[in-house]
């Protein structure tokens, strides 16, 4: 009798000594996660917190340089990366099925969009997201804080060829909108990744057809380089082991801003001139042919 309470005692004791986690059973709607660039002052990590609505119980996380340049020294230079951890991200669990919803402050390079189709194409799913930094940023190390927020609510461990396939997926997403503009970037790998959830059997040969006819729709002309890029990465995209319908209902809201895009003055004057350089060649081989007859 006296061992098994001895026993006891010391399982009390060990349960206390051991460093309390958030589990998947524990994460609930409502749950928040708050992860901070582990080089911001005193003065910024406070500041930060007051601006996401910081209470007693949140979680806190730090997100370290080196861990950005882990998830993002394969697709971006050191000097863009910096050498300090300043973006900042909050994340709210909430009920399945709620979708994503993404919000930015002081963030540069990154798009919401932008930051939602990564997150997705990483699994993660039913959050409120909000990031920011002190000053503005690119914003390009804010996915490593919200993936690693995502991890510690105890919803998931994402494998780590996922995160990378994220992080690149935002880079090229956030360079070719450089040239070409953010929405039709966007809009751009959201029709891929719509075509590639509904068949994601598709061999190499049938991608590298899709990137070329929905860039002929949306009237973008990629580069060479610029193609390759995206044919490397919706290649690995496919053949890694995603949730192809959970990519498919997460697309809506990114979709609904296609659909924006797609109304856009500019983008219609787009698809004009494409119809109108088409109609002018069509009439140029009938003069063409007429000539011959004659």
């Amino acid at each position: 009798m006296k061992k098994q309470i001895i026993v006891g005692w010391l399982l009390l004791l060990f349960s206390f000594a051991l460093p309390a986690q958030i589990s998947y059973a524990d994460a609930q709607p409502g749950d928040v996660i708050i992860t901070l660039g582990e080089n911001l002052t005193p003065e910024q990590q406070e500041a930060i917190k007051q601006e996401m609505g910081y209470q007693e119980g949140d979680t806190i996380v730090t997100v370290s340089n080196a861990e950005e340049h882990k998830y993002l020294g394969q697709y971006i230079s050191k000097a863009q990366i910096g050498s300090k951890a300043i973006s900042s991200a909050k994340i709210t669990l909430k009920e399945a099925g709620s979708g994503l919803n993404v919000e930015t402050k002081n963030i540069s390079w990154v798009t919401e969009d932008m930051y939602s189709n990564s997150l997705i194409t990483a699994g993660v799913k039913d959050a409120d997201i909000y990031v920011t930094a002190p000053f503005e940023v690119s914003g390009t190390a804010g996915l490593t804080g919200i993936l690693k927020a995502y991890e510690v609510s105890g919803e998931k461990v994402i494998p780590e060829e996922q995160k990378q396939i994220a992080n690149e997926e935002m880079v090229k997403t956030a360079q070719l909108g450089e040239r070409i503009g953010a929405d039709a970037a966007t809009a751009l790998f959201t029709r891929i990744k719509e075509e590639i959830a509904n068949n994601p059997n598709l061999t190499d040969e049938q991608v590298s057809a899709l990137i070329d006819r929905i860039a002929a729709e949306l009237g973008i002309q990629l580069t060479d380089t610029e193609k390759q890029g995206l044919i490397d990465l919706f290649n690995k995209m496919k053949n890694m082991n995603i949730d192809w319908n959970q990519v498919k209902n997460d697309l809506v809201y990114v979709s609904e801003r296609l659909q924006e895009f797609m109304k856009d003055e500019r983008t219609q004057g787009i698809m004009k001139n494409i119809i109108d350089g088409l109609i002018a060649f069509l009439n140029w081989l009938k003069g063409l042919f007429g000539a011959a007859e004659a």
